[in-house]
C-alpha cells in the first residue's frame, strides 16, 4: 500500500501518529524514565560506591591527567569535558557533584583535591568554576587502580565518540568508605561513611570464614564514621540492627570538647572554666549535614524567643576548627541540663536514617545487609583480579613470543645478517628456516643495531626467566579459589595499613557510645527562679511585676479599668486561669508581659469566650486539689494535675448549664477534712470531704440543697479548728466557730442559719 503523500510529494506527516491508550503511553514512558533514574543516575553501584556523574568526572580528571603530584587545572576545564564527553547534563550540576567531591566535611576521604573556595561547613556556596582548580586525591587514583589492565568493560558514550569504563576496579571500597545519598523514583538511598580499616577487617572475617555471623561483623564493624565526627549515641545492639536489615535511624550529636588531651583522647565535657566560678560550653564538632551558620542560627532564635532562658548568648570562635560557645545565663545552670536542651530543641542532634539500597553487579535496586554488601564486593574485586591476571598472562605470553624471537636472532646472529642484507624479501625466508612466527620476525627486522650487543642476550633470558616464573604463579592464581583469597587478603593488609587507625587520614572521627538515659525534665525546670507578683485586672490586662509587691499596693490601670486579682508567684510557677463557663487555662508566670506599661490584654495569650469572666487565678501546684463549685448547688474536687491545659483553647473542666455558672474555685489544703457550703438563702451546712468525689470533668454532685437561689459560696476546712471568717471594718479581726456540730450534716441537706456574726454577703 503506497504512503499517501502531500501536494509537494513529501511524506504527510500525520502517517506518524499513533493511536494508542493514553494511560498505557504515559506508564510506558514514565516507566522508562523511572528506570533510567534509578539505574543511571540515583543510586551508587555496590562494586566502586559510584553514581555515573561522579565516575564520569573523575575518570574526565585522569584523562586530562590531573594526579595528586601534577598540576592543578581549571574546575571549568574538567566540567566541560564532562558535560561534552561522557555526561550531557548541566554544567551546574555537574559542578556541584565536583564540588561535593572535594568537601572534606562531605566526604569522609575526599576524591578530588581543590583549590580555592569550594564552599564551608557553614553552608556557603563554592565559587564559580572559573575560579577554582582541581586534581584528583591519592584515594581517587587507588579507587581506579587497574583501568589499564583489562579489568572492567568500557561502554560508548553517549554519543558513541569516545569510551567509558562501566565501574572503577580499584581495591578501596569506596560505598561504605564515603558513603552516598540520592532520591530515585519511588526508592531512595542514605549511606554514611565508615571508617576503611573497619571495612577491611570485618571484610577479612568474611573471607575467612563465608559463614560468619553479623554479630561478629559489627564487633570490628562499629557503626559510622563521619567526616565532621560527632558522636553516635544509640546503643549496639540498635546499631547492629539497622546494619543487619540494611534500614534503621542513626542518632548523631555533636561533640561537646574543649579539644584534646595530653593522650589524644577527648575531653568530652566541653566546660571551659573562666574562673570566678564562671563557665561556658564548648562545641567542637556538629552532626554530618548539619550547616554551622544554620545552627547558629536556630540557637539564637531560641534566646530571641526565650524558649531556652537558661542560654544567654552563642558566639562563633571557629578559625580551621569548629569552636562554638555557648554562654549560661548563671553560673549555677546545670552544664548537663543545658547540653540535654540543647540537644532536644536543635540540631546538635539529628537522625541518620541508614538505607543501603544499591545497585548489585547486575544492576538491579535493593535494600542490602552489611554481610551481604562485603559479600557482593569481595565477589566482584575477586572477578577484577581474575580479569587483571588474565590480562597480565596475555600481555606475559606476548612478550615471551618475542623473546623466543631475539633468542633465536642471537644464537644465528650472522646467518640473520646475512639474510636480511642479501635477501630482497628477507621476512619470509627468516619465518621458513628459523620457524618464526610473524610478530617475531618482524620484531627482529624493527631491532636497532644498538641493541646487538652481547650483554643483551643475557638480559633477554634472565627477563624470560622473570616472566614464566610469573606466568606459572599467575595460572596458579587463575586456577586456585584459595590462592585468590589470599591475594585479595594481602591487598587488603596492604590497603588497611595506609588508611591505619595511626594516620591522620585513617583515625576514626566519630565516637560510638551509648547515651545515657535521658533525664527526664520539663522545659520549666530551665526557667531561673524568681518572685514575681501577677496583676490581672477587671478588663482582663495582666502583666507581673519583679519581686513579691504588697497585693494592696497602689498599681496603675487603665481609665475605666481596675483591679481584679492580685497574687505573688515565681517566674517556674504555672498560673491556672478559672472562668465562670468551666474552663481552665494555662500560662506560665515566665511568660506574662512585664509590669512597666499595662500588661497585655489576656485574651491574646490564650482563647476565652468573649462573654465569660475570670473568676480566680492561682498557681499550680503538683498534686495539688481545688474545690469547684457552680451556682447550682453542684461540684467536685478536681487534681491540679489534670487541670493543666496544653493549647490556647484551654481544658473544659466543669459542665455547665443555661444560667449556670462556676463560681468556686478553691485550693483544698492536704489537711482539711470537711467541706462548708453557704447559699443565697443564707443556709450553712457543713459535711465530710471524703463525701465529694474527685472528677476530671464534669457537673459533680449535690452539695447543698436549694428551695430558692443558689450556692453562694464553698470552703474545705478541718473540722478541729472550726470556721473562721473576718469580721470586716478596719479592725482587721477575725471570727472562729469551733463547734460545728449544728450544721454538720450528710451532703445535700438544706442546712440552717448561719453562726452569729457571719458576713452579709454570704461570703467566708
Amino acid at each position: 500500500m503506497a504512503t499517501d503523500t502531500t501536494d509537494t510529494g513529501e511524506p504527510d506527516p500525520f502517517d506518524a501518529i499513533v493511536d494508542a491508550p493514553f494511560d498505557s503511553a504515559l506508564s510506558e514512558r514514565y516507566l522508562v524514565y523511572a528506570l533510567s533514574t534509578i539505574t543511571a543516575r540515583s543510586l551508587p553501584d555496590l562494586r566502586d560506591g559510584l553514581k555515573p556523574v561522579h565516575r564520569r568526572l573523575l575518570w574526565a580528571m585522569r584523562q586530562l591527567k590531573l594526579d595528586p603530584t601534577g598540576a592543578f587545572k581549571k574546575s571549568a576545564r574538567v566540567v566541560g569535558d564532562v558535560i561534552g564527553k561522557y555526561h550531557p547534563h548541566g554544567d551546574a550540576s555537574v559542578y556541584d557533584a565536583m564540588v561535593r567531591l572535594a568537601q572534606d566535611f562531605a566526604l569522609r576521604y575526599p576524591l578530588v583535591e581543590g583549590q580555592g573556595n569550594f564552599g564551608n561547613i557553614d553552608g556557603d556556596n563554592a565559587a564559580a568554576y572559573r575560579y577554582t582548580e582541581a586534581r584528583l586525591t591519592r584515594t581517587a587514583i587507588r579507587l581506579m587502580a587497574g583501568l589499564d589492565e583489562g579489568t572492567v568493560d568500557f561502554v560508548p558514550t553517549y554519543n558513541g565518540e569516545e569510551e567509558e569504563p562501566e565501574i572503577f576496579p580499584g581495591l578501596f571500597p569506596n560505598l561504605l568508605a564515603n558513603g552516598a545519598s540520592g532520591i530515585a523514583v519511588g526508592m531512595a538511598t542514605n549511606i554514611p561513611s565508615h571508617n576503611v580499616a573497619e571495612i577491611v577487617d570485618a571484610t577479612l572475617l568474611l573471607i575467612d570464614n563465608p559463614h560468619v555471623e553479623h554479630a561478629q561483623l559489627m564487633e570490628v564493624f562499629h557503626g559510622p564514621d563521619f567526616p565532621t565526627g560527632g558522636v553516635v549515641v544509640d546503643s549496639a545492639a540498635a546499631i547492629s540492627a539497622a546494619y543487619e536489615t540494611g534500614r534503621g535511624p542513626i542518632r548523631v550529636r555533636g561533640r561537646f570538647s574543649t579539644g584534646r588531651g595530653e593522650d589524644g583522647a577527648w575531653e568530652e565535657t566541653g566546660v571551659e572554666k573562666l574562673g570566678s566560678g564562671q563557665w561556658q560550653l564548648v562545641v567542637s564538632e556538629i552532626p554530618y549535614m548539619v550547616q554551622k551558620g544554620k545552627l547558629i542560627e536556630q540557637i539564637a532564635q531560641l534566646i530571641a524567643d526565650k524558649k531556652l532562658p537558661i542560654l544567654e548568648d552563642v558566639r562563633d570562635e571557629s578559625d580551621e576548627h569548629i569552636r562554638l560557645v555557648l554562654v549560661p545565663k548563671s553560673r549555677n545552670v546545670d552544664p548537663e541540663l543545658l547540653k540535654e536542651s540543647l540537644y532536644r530543641l536543635t540540631d546538635l542532634e539529628t537522625r541518620f536514617g541508614l538505607n543501603l539500597n544499591v545497585l548489585d553487579s547486575r544492576r538491579t535496586p535493593g535494600v542490602l545487609g552489611l554481610k551481604l554488601i562485603l559479600q557482593e564486593w569481595v565477589i566482584s574485586q575477586i572477578d577484577i583480579l581474575l580479569r587483571r591476571t588474565t590480562h597480565r598472562l596475555e600481555k606475559i605470553a606476548a612478550r615471551l613470543e618475542l623473546l623466543e624471537g631475539y633468542i633465536i636472532a642471537y644464537l644465528n646472529l650472522d646467518r640473520i645478517i646475512e639474510i636480511i642484507r642479501t635477501e630482497d624479501e628477507p621476512k619470509p625466508v627468516m619465518m621458513a628456516e628459523f620457524g618464526l612466527t610473524d610478530r617475531q620476525a618482524e620484531a627482529i627486522l624493527n631491532m636497532r643495531l644498538r641493541s646487538l650487543r652481547k650483554l643483551e642476550e643475557m638480559e633477554l633470558r634472565k627477563e624470560r626467566d622473570e616472566l614464566l616464573a610469573e606466568q606459572d604463579d599467575l595460572e596458579k592464581l587463575l586456577d586456585s579459589p584459595a590462592r585468590q583469597r589470599t591475594r585479595l587478603k594481602r591487598d587488603l593488609a596492604a590497603l588497611r595499613k595506609e588508611y591505619g587507625e595511626d594516620t591522620p587520614l585513617g583515625r576514626r572521627r566519630t565516637t560510638i557510645a551509648e547515651a545515657a538515659p535521658t533525664r527526664e525534665f520539663s522545659m520549666d525546670a530551665m526557667i531561673e527562679k524568681e518572685p514575681v507578683t501577677v496583676i490581672l485586672s477587671q478588663r482582663g490586662w495582666i502583666r507581673a511585676a519583679k519581686g513579691h509587691l504588697p497585693l494592696d499596693g497602689d498599681f496603675k490601670f487603665k481609665e475605666g479599668d481596675g483591679p481584679a486579682f492580685a497574687l505573688h508567684a515565681q517566674t517556674t510557677d504555672k498560673l491556672l486561669f478559672a472562668v465562670d463557663n468551666g474552663r481552665f487555662y494555662t500560662l506560665g508566670a515566665d511568660k506574662l508581659p512585664g509590669a512597666r506599661g499595662f500588661g497585655e490584654p489576656i485574651r491574646t495569650m490564650v482563647d476565652i469566650d468573649p462573654d465569660a469572666h475570670i473568676i480566680a487565678v492561682l498557681p499550680y501546684r503538683a498534686k495539688g486539689q481545688l474545690l469547684l463549685a457552680a451556682n447550682s448547688g453542684r461540684g467536685f474536687a478536681a487534681e491540679m494535675d489534670e487541670l493543666l491545659a496544653e493549647t490556647r483553647k484551654g481544658r473544659g473542666v466543669v459542665t455547665t448549664k443555661p444560667g449556670v455558672k462556676l463560681i468556686v474555685v478553691r485550693e483544698i489544703a492536704p489537711e482539711h477534712d470537711h467541706v462548708a457550703v453557704v447559699g443565697d438563702n443564707r443556709k450553712l451546712v457543713v459535711f465530710a470531704l471524703s463525701e465529694v468525689p474527685i472528677l476530671a470533668k464534669g457537673q459533680g454532685v449535690a452539695l447543698q440543697r436549694y428551695r430558692d437561689g443558689g450556692l453562694s459560696d464553698a470552703i474545705t476546712l478541718r473540722l478541729e479548728d472550726g470556721l473562721s471568717w473576718s469580721m470586716g471594718g478596719e479592725s482587721g479581726r477575725t471570727r472562729t466557730e469551733r463547734d460545728l456540730m449544728l450544721w454538720k450534716v450528710a451532703r445535700g441537706a438544706a442546712g440552717r442559719m448561719p453562726p452569729t456574726g457571719f458576713p452579709r454577703d454570704n461570703k467566708f
